[in-house]
Formats: C-alpha cells, structure tokens, sequence
C-alpha cells in the first residue's frame, strides 16, 4: 500500500519534470533578439592561420544555432584540414582570394562569390594568394523537432 511519503515523493518527481520541461521550452523560445553589430564593435582575435571575430552565437525562434563571425586567412594559410560539420555553412569572401574545398576538388574564387557548404559534405578553405583573404561565415543549426517532410495537402 502506498505511503504518503510515496505519494508525497511522485508528486515532487512530477513537478520537477514537468519544471524542467517548461524550463527547456522556455529557454528555446527566447533565442537571440533582432540586432545590429557594427564593424568595429568587435575584435579580432589573432590564431595561427590568421584571426577571427565573432559577432554572435546563440539559438533562435527558428534555430539551435546561427552563428557569425568574419574570418582573415593569411597567404598560404588553410583555415583547417579537410572535414565534414553537421551543420549549413554560407561563407561570403570579402578580400582577397581563397580556395575551397567543394565536391571533392579546390574551386578558386574571389571577393563577393559565395560558398554553401551542406552538413555533412567535406570541406576546407586555403588561401593561395599574396594578400590576406577576408570572408563572412554564417552556420545554421536547426532545431531538431524541424523535418523536411512535405506539407500536407
């Protein structure tokens, strides 16, 4: 027969679970606010293949994760070996000229071309050039509830 020191412990244990859950939920429903980040109003962080500077990082209404930082790869410099990352890039190249590693061969490209690199397909970015090559990264996470299965009609 149940005790009430049972009962008393089920009713805690479903309260804090049912807490924990609204807590999850809230927290996923308040991700990062509508904002501007002026150039300048972030530094550089300097590391062995060039620098970096991170805008921001954090969930969305929509996303797990976007993310967005610019990026300098000095001349000769690869910005890391050849991986796959779970996530969507877009990387759009300001300065300079950069390589990247797409479907399996280096593509060279210059300032304003653009690269989407898909989850999960091989990637890498070198900069063959005699002047450092600046670029925007964006990476999106999206939350896992998320599927792509059509729409019903």
């Amino acid at each position: 027969m149940p005790t009430r020191n049972l009962f008393i412990w089920v009713i805690f244990t479903a309260l804090a679970i049912a807490g924990l859950e609204g807590f999850s939920q809230s927290a996923k429903k308040t991700g990062m606010k509508s904002t501007a980040i002026g150039w300048d109003a972030v530094a550089f962080k300097t590391n062995a293949n060039g620098s970096s500077k991170r805008f921001f990082e954090g969930p969305t209404a929509t996303l797990d994760m976007l993310e967005c930082h610019a990026s300098t790869l000095n001349p000769g410099a690869m910005n890391h070996e050849i991986i796959g990352r779970p996530h969507d890039e877009v990387i759009i190249i300001k300065e300079g000229t950069v390589e990247a590693y797409v479907d399996g061969k280096w593509l060279r490209i210059g300032p304003g071309s653009v690269i989407f690199y898909a989850a999960n397909e091989l990637q890498a970015m070198r900069n063959p050039g005699t002047i450092p090559a600046s670029y925007h990264v964006v990476m999106m996470l999206p939350t896992a509830k998320q599927t792509n299965a059509p729409a019903a009609k």
